[in-house]
C-alpha cells in the first residue's frame, strides 16, 4: 500500500506542477488578470494540501481493501477537481479584455 500512496501523492504532486505552469503562462500573455489567474493557482495548492492529507488518513488503514478504494476514490477526486481548476483557468484565458 505504501506504493500505491507513494504513486498516488507523485501524481497529485504532478496535477499541481501542470495547473502552476499553465497559470504562469496565462499570466504572461494576460498580465491584467494576474490576480484572477493567481487565485487558481491558490485553489491549486489548497487542493493539493486536502488531498494529501486524505491521502495520508484513511478511515481504515488496516483493510487493504478498503484503503484501496479509498485510493481509487481520492484518484477520482483528483481527476474532477484539477478538471475543474483547468476549466475555470480556460474560462479566464478566453475573456478578452
Amino acid at each position: 500500500e505504501m506504493a500505491n500512496l507513494r504513486v498516488l501523492k507523485k501524481e497529485i504532486d504532478y496535477c499541481l506542477e501542470e495547473v502552476v505552469f499553465d497559470c504562469d503562462m496565462a499570466i504572461c500573455f494576460q498580465p491584467s488578470k494576474e490576480q484572477e489567474i493567481f487565485a487558481v493557482m491558490q485553489e491549486a495548492v489548497a487542493l493539493r494540501n486536502t488531498l494529501f492529507s486524505k491521502a495520508m488518513n484513511p478511515a481504515e488503514p488496516h483493510n487493504r481493501s478498503l484503503v484501496r478504494k479509498h485510493y481509487a476514490a481520492l484518484r477520482a477526486e483528483m481527476d474532477a477537481e484539477f478538471g475543474k481548476l483547468f476549466e475555470k483557468l480556460s474560462a479566464i484565458n478566453g475573456e478578452k479584455k
